[in-house]
């Protein structure tokens, strides 16, 4: 999946009828995060990459 994929992908998921976020903000939001880890060093971030998708993973199980 390409940068732009994966951008336009968090948007479909996040613009919903009670969370209006356009996909703009949505690129925004993503461009900051990225930014964010980037000043991690590589263990950091991937250390904090691992605990969201866990956490993700957690919710999806629970629905």
């Amino acid at each position: 999946m390409k940068l732009n994929d994966f951008y336009n992908e968090v948007s479909r998921h996040t613009d919903t009828a009670k969370t209006q976020i356009n996909a703009a903000e949505t690129k925004r939001v993503l461009a900051v995060m990225f930014d964010l880890l980037s000043k991690m060093d590589a263990n950091e971030a991937l250390d904090t990459l691992s605990k969201g998708i866990a956490q993700a993973a957690k919710k999806r199980t629970k629905k």
